[in-house]
């Protein structure tokens, strides 16, 4: 250890590490041992978390000295610590919900009127009929990669989850390399391509070209979603899970739907309507704020004031909660015109999926609660304090830190950015020899790296793919960290090959 290492430990406390480490182990043991349940668990975590905190935003310090604030900033009287403790970790499980509670009811709604109207039979039927049954789930991958450039993981994960399950029931297997294929397919881009929020913070920071580190993204996220799709047939060779219930329709009628003749199922225009649509307004959305600073872009739409116009139009159209919104007025009206059924029919059936995707969203939330607490802890600080001046290739260093802050906190929105905030001045100070994009492709591959129970996209993957916590740690977390890994390996080999500025970053 250098003496510059030790002197940065001397000034930073490493105490957040530890409680890491404890909160890791207790949401483990309430978990995986005790068989608490998840959201009980999480929020426990969340408080045990704060309440171990040195210091937390808005509370007093634990030892009150003279010269000890009593007040915050703003003027708001600091609370006491452990008062604090719960308060804030509320305040995060709100903050969470508010941003997945939307996209999970509409997404569920979705979900239940493509299973019970046949549309997603009718998708399934006619990819095995144009790919066949051989390369379905190869089909089902590289449909998810494209479809999830400019769409959340979680919004196109429940849009495609429910083709995966109507797969399996038309042909009988592989039901986890059907569900793996939607997890791989669309995990990558979350943190690898504009507009996703990671990428756009990213870009900034590091201040290299959008339509660069675009092109950048999905060309090296081809390198880990080949490598996913075969750690997908080995965990589906490997595990054996069966397809459970999840939010949506029973079993039951799942096959009572896959078993009907294909002309009892609407045609392929409204069967792929609920999901196509929404997913069209959203990229249009994208490509507009793409192209918002191109004049040529511009021109094209009449000049700016008639451009900003049609943006403003595109910007709310293509708002996830609004793009799903319609969606799901297209699938409820695919469902009441395929079935014959009322409004007031269609709301029995909405019930019963949407009381499930309420404790769904309770988990959900606490997960990221959790995450926030723990980065409000101050595990961040110590990671950039124990990165600070070690002698060793920038972008390995970059992908261990967005590593440990991802596993540290749960998302790879916030890892990515606090990376980039701890790299650039490397970067800018010329301590990094090759292109910036690199650093970019090397934050992106660590800020998915190792999900677990402090991930909200974890527990949409358990809840909505009919998996247990144990099941989804066996295959989800391992497939994202083999995923993470080889996008992090393709990225320095070429470092290596092409070492030469690419797009070097601004003044």
């Amino acid at each position: 250890m250098s003496p510059m290492l030790f002197a940065v430990v001397s000034e930073v406390s490493l105490w957040p590490l530890a409680v890491l480490a404890i909160s890791f182990a207790f949401v483990v043991v309430l978990i995986s041992y005790l068989r608490v349940p998840s959201f009980l668990a999480l929020i426990l975590a969340g408080v045990l978390t704060g309440l171990m905190a040195e210091q937390l935003p808005g509370a007093k310090a634990r030892v009150h000295k003279p010269d000890s604030p009593v007040v915050s900033p703003d003027g708001r009287p600091l609370r006491n610590h452990w008062v604090q403790a719960v308060e804030l970790t509320t305040i995060e499980f709100g903050r969470t919900a508010g941003s997945i509670a939307i996209v999970i009811g509409l997404a569920t709604i979705i979900s239940m009127c493509l299973m019970e109207s046949g549309a997603a039979d009718k998708l399934v039927r006619r990819s095995l009929a144009y790919f066949g049954e051989r390369n379905a789930g190869i089909a089902l991958l590289l449909s998810t990669y494209i479809l999830s450039v400019p769409i959340f993981f979680d919004t196109v994960f429940m849009l495609m989850v429910p083709l995966a399950r109507a797969l399996h029931l038309r042909t009988g297997k592989d039901y986890l390399l059907f569900m793996l294929a939607v997890c791989s397919g669309g995990v990558i881009t979350h943190s690898m391509t504009i507009p996703h929020p990671g990428p756009i913070a990213v870009v900034e920071y590091l201040k290299i070209d959008v339509g660069f580190s675009l092109l950048a993204g999905i060309g090296v996220g081809l390198f880990p979603l080949v490598a996913g799709w075969f750690v997908c047939k080995w965990l589906n060779r490997r595990y054996a899970f069966p397809m459970r219930e999840t939010p949506g329709t029973t079993l039951a009628e799942l096959r009572t739907v896959a078993d009907k003749p294909e002309s009892e199922l609407p045609s392929l225009g409204w069967a792929i309507a609920p999901v196509v649509v929404p997913i069209l307004l959203i990229t249009l959305s994208s490509f507009m704020f793409i192209g918002r600073g191109n004049a040529g872009f511009v021109k094209l739409f009449g000049g700016k004031a008639a451009f900003e116009v049609a943006f403003a139009i595109a910007e709310f159209a293509g708002n996830r909660n609004v793009a799903l919104l319609v969606g799901t007025l297209l699938a409820m009206i695919l469902l009441a015109r395929q079935k014959g059924y009322t409004v007031a029919e269609i709301d029995r059936l909405i019930g019963r999926p949407l009381e499930t995707a309420g404790g769904i969203i309770l988990i959900t939330a606490a997960g990221g609660a959790f995450g926030l607490m723990l980065k409000n802890a101050g595990v961040g600080d110590a990671i950039k304090a124990l990165a600070a001046d070690h002698k060793m290739n920038l972008l390995w260093l970059a992908y261990l830190v967005a590593v440990v802050i991802r596993v540290a906190q749960g998302s790879a929105t916030v890892a990515m950015i606090t990376t980039s905030a701890i790299m650039y001045p490397l970067l800018a100070g010329g301590t990094l020899h090759c292109d910036p994009v690199y650093l970019f492709l090397a934050i992106g591959f660590g800020g998915f790296a190792c999900s677990w129970m402090n991930d909200s996209g974890f527990w949409v993957v358990s809840k909505f793919g009919g998996l247990t916590e144990a099941e989804t740690l066996k295959t989800w977390t391992v497939l994202l960290t083999a995923n993470s890994l080889v996008g992090m390996l393709a990225t320095w080999v070429l470092s290596l090959l092409f070492p030469f500025p690419m797009g070097k970053p601004g003044p």
